[in-house]
């Protein structure tokens, strides 16, 4: 079940709310705590067809009470006579108001800023206070310190425990919840509408996550980060798996510095995980088998449990390459536009690494440069790439521009904008063939004035695309339908 959280500021805010939220949900959180005047509950609820949840959250516990606490306990006393399906008590208060009726009791226990842990003492004083449902809500950075909070919703007992997680990260419990059984998950009706900040709303559960299709049998596919590509990729990988009527879906989380990431995802029964830029370097650690072309960047992109272990993968620079000599007009994979081009590298990261040692494979003629010099030089050597300075690279003749990490100015201030390279944009000028990766799924602003200034473009969007296919190949051993990559990277460029 799926339920939507509505706060009003008013009575006729509050049966607004109720009206829009009631179509789109199975069971409505109807919260006390921001109305001025208390609100006549048995009137409000007439005519909704969806149970309804009453609850007067403190601010200590997130919500916007600001009267007295007796105040409170008043207004929930109240609420129960008028039988809503559930009340929403906390631990502590809770042996304070007694059963009445057929309305069942929500106990639940908060904590804002700490991540929950040592839980099962919790539950076990939820259980004594008659609770039906126990619910927990804490702080959910990482996998890491999400960790305790999610080995309890994944337990099997004799009551239901549903988990909140506070953040974006957060919505890891309400996938895992529905395949373990969780009672109900929470979204928010819209944005701007949010219980707390990140929450994914009802559009982001059914576009993105697709979470009416998740069951006890998915299998997930772990995507780590939250930016706009991880997105992308979930809301793709996600629609493939429906068009090939797989029960596998994309379960995105944020991952820490612990070194029992193996430990978790075997837990998890995560089989495959998707490394975000941030991850890439560290996912090594996680794998014993280390591809040739992972190896020779110190790059690992995908992650995958075998039989004998973990094997760590580095795939993204195929896409690059195979998109790249399309652009350049290659017909076949035989074809080799590349050879003999000049192709500058922007950038010394894994990503950068990778393409380096691609383009050498195709003959390219290479070049590359990156914020530090030192680095740059490095890789060079490495790759046998010719190396320039930062310095210098406005005087280099190029064919293709490939940018793997780079630094806009901006234009308010003429200032930096943000990590990797400065890359002043009278740099990109016809004929150049010019594509970002470090923006997949957006228009940066290089790309927007190699655009405006006549290059031609390798869209990055084409690379993000290729990338998905050959990651849904290696997960399903099936084709991700043209039509659905079509379909939904037209919906991100709008």
């Amino acid at each position: 079940m799926l339920c939507i959280a509505v706060a009003p500021e008013s009575r006729r805010l509050g049966k607004v709310d109720l009206f829009n939220a009631a179509p789109q949900c199975d069971l409505i959180e109807f919260r006390l705590d921001r109305l001025g005047k208390e609100p006549d509950l048995k009137e409000m609820m007439e005519g909704i067809s969806k149970p309804i949840l009453v609850s007067c959250r403190r601010k200590a516990d997130g919500g916007n009470w600001d009267g007295t606490e007796d105040e409170r306990l008043v207004q929930l006393r109240t609420a129960i006579i008028t039988a809503p399906a559930y009340v929403e008590l906390e631990l502590d208060i809770a042996d304070k108001i007694p059963r009445f009726g057929n309305t069942k009791r929500v106990v639940s226990y908060t904590s804002m800023t700490k991540p929950l842990a040592n839980l099962e003492p919790i539950i076990e004083k939820a259980i004594a206070a008659k609770a039906d449902v126990v619910k927990l809500v804490g702080p959910t950075p990482t996998l890491d310190a999400a960790w305790p909070l999610l080995a309890t919703i994944s337990k099997k007992r004799n009551i239901p425990v549903v988990g909140m997680g506070l953040g974006q990260p957060g919505v890891m419990f309400s996938l895992l919840g529905l395949k373990y059984g969780a009672p109900w998950i929470y979204g928010a009706l819209e944005r701007g509408l949010e219980a707390h900040e990140g929450q994914a709303t009802v559009a982001d559960l059914e576009e993105i996550y697709r979470f009416r299709e998740i069951g006890p049998q998915t299998r997930f596919v772990a995507v780590a980060g939250f930016g706009p590509t991880e997105i992308a990729a979930v809301k793709l990988l996600n629609a493939g798996f429906a068009a090939q009527q797989l029960n596998i879906r994309c379960l995105q989380l944020e991952i820490g510095v612990s070194d029992k990431i193996n430990q978790m995802l075997d837990t998890l029964h995560v089989n495959v995980l998707l490394a975000n830029p941030e991850l890439c370097e560290r996912a090594l650690n996680l794998a014993t088998d280390i591809e040739e072309a992972a190896r020779k960047a110190q790059y690992a992109d995908m992650v995958v449990k075998q039989a004998d272990g973990w094997h760590a993968y580095n795939t993204a620079w195929k896409s690059v390459l195979r998109v790249v000599e399309t652009a350049l007009g290659a017909k076949t994979a035989e074809d080799r536009p590349l050879d003999r081009r000049n192709v500058f590298v922007i950038g010394a990261g894994g990503m950068a690494r990778s393409v380096a040692v691609g383009v050498q494979k195709r003959k390219g003629l290479l070049s590359l440069t990156a914020a530090d010099d030192g680095e740059a030089q490095r890789l060079a050597q490495a790759t046998g790439a010719r190396y320039v300075p930062i310095a210098n690279m406005y005087d280099t003749l190029c064919d293709v521009v490939i940018i793997s990490e780079a630094q806009a100015q901006d234009k308010m201030t003429g200032g930096a904008a943000g990590p990797g390279v400065k890359v002043n944009p009278a740099f990109l000028r016809p004929p150049m063939f010019v594509t970002d990766l470090s923006n997949l799924t957006g228009e940066s602003d290089l790309m927007r004035e190699a655009r405006e200034r006549g290059c031609k473009i390798i869209e990055p969007l084409k690379i993000f695309g290729d990338y998905i296919a050959t990651v849904f190949k290696t997960i399903t051993g099936k084709e991700l339908p043209a039509d659905v990559v079509e379909a939904t990277l037209a919906k991100a460029e709008g």
